[in-house]
């Protein structure tokens, strides 16, 4: 097995898929790989992190090729052509644009096979950037997961790993609803052991990255990782933490998650989307409905402040959830315990 980037992961799921299926094209802003600029490459970029790199000099400009800065058109077209027999997959670049075309999304991708009777198919998938960490200020900064997660008809990936990354595109890639498929900006340089072979991981399973007896700990995205540092230096401390990547928040494996809660008793949540009506607390009002008797401890949730991401970096730094805020956060359910016996 090699070690590949997350960006690596990214791009050889979709050439995979590619050779595999015709019927799957790229479409998006700059997805050529910056064709037309004036250094006379085709391929010079692939895309404004390099994620598509070398898949229109393999593939062509039947399959891949770049779009108008039109968010509403380029979208509408890549639903239209997935409810007509191709496979999109569509490029939003930064998940902020989505203000751009939300109807498309909202009302038409994700409504297909409700409004023809169950009879349409959709095998759309919109990849997009999200997150903060990355000086990319307010505008392109935001992680916007709970707005789709909220819709009816979008299936919602969030990957943790280039294994998961990986793994999880060719399962969207396959998939016949509409899948947004998010990439956290700051992770295309992580590393990971990645299979050379394709494979799919399936939607609402959740992954246990550490197994413990004390606290749950439900993290999403790039939140996984500093839930697992956090998990890695208190087990030191003789706390052990369980960690929950759920990888999908749509479908969400909600099984999972009250199983482990109702072992360990407490539960803390890592969330880097804005603190109002997000993914922290969803699973809070979950384990809150369902699985309130098995608490020891009040729930924590370790999310930012309800502010646009700053652009300052020391800012920025302060804005976004870490590992010290997560170990906070154990030691403080932790703590309840102590008060409650002594």
């Amino acid at each position: 097995m090699s070690r590949k980037s997350f960006r690596q992961a990214i791009n050889e799921a979709l050439r995979q898929e590619m050779q595999r299926d015709p019927r799957v094209i790229l479409m998006g802003e700059d997805v050529a790989g910056g064709q037309g600029g004036s250094s006379g490459v085709k391929d010079a970029w692939g895309g404004v992190l390099g994620v598509t790199k070398g898949l229109y000099t393999e593939f062509g400009p039947d399959r891949v090729f770049d779009t108008p800065i039109t968010e509403a058109s380029y979208i509408g077209a890549a639903a239209g052509a997935a409810a007509t027999g191709l496979r999109p997959v569509a490029e939003l670049m930064f998940v902020d644009f989505i203000g751009s075309c939300l109807d498309q999304v909202m009302n038409q991708a994700a409504k297909f096979r409700y409004m023809f009777g169950g009879k349409a198919t959709t095998p759309l998938v919109i990849r997009a950037m999200y997150g903060a960490g990355f000086n990319a200020a307010a505008q392109h900064s935001q992680a916007l997961y709970p707005l789709f997660t909220h819709i009816p008809g979008l299936k919602v990936v969030i990957p943790s790993s280039p294994y998961e990354a990986k793994g999880l595109l060719i399962e969207a890639i396959r998939d016949d609803d509409p899948v947004i498929f998010l990439e956290n900006k700051v992770m295309y340089d992580d590393e990971d052991e990645v299979p050379d072979e394709p494979y799919t991981i399936p939607f609402g399973e959740a992954n246990l990255t550490r197994e413990g007896d004390d606290v749950t700990i439900v993290a999403f995205g790039r939140m996984v990782n500093f839930a697992n540092e956090a998990a890695d230096r208190l087990e030191k401390e003789g706390i052990s933490c369980t960690v929950v990547d759920p990888r999908t928040t749509s479908p969400l494996d909600t099984g999972t998650i009250l199983d482990c809660v109702a072992d360990t008793g407490r539960l803390v949540i890592v969330d880097e989307s804005s603190p109002r009506c997000n993914l922290a607390c969803d699973v809070a009002a979950l384990v809150a409905e369902e699985a309130f008797d098995a608490l020891k401890a009040p729930i924590r949730r370790v999310v930012p402040p309800h502010t646009p991401v700053p652009f300052a970096t020391v800012l920025e730094k302060l804005y976004l959830p870490d590992s010290a805020r997560i170990e906070a956060a154990v030691r403080s359910v932790m703590g309840y315990k102590a008060k409650q016996d002594a």
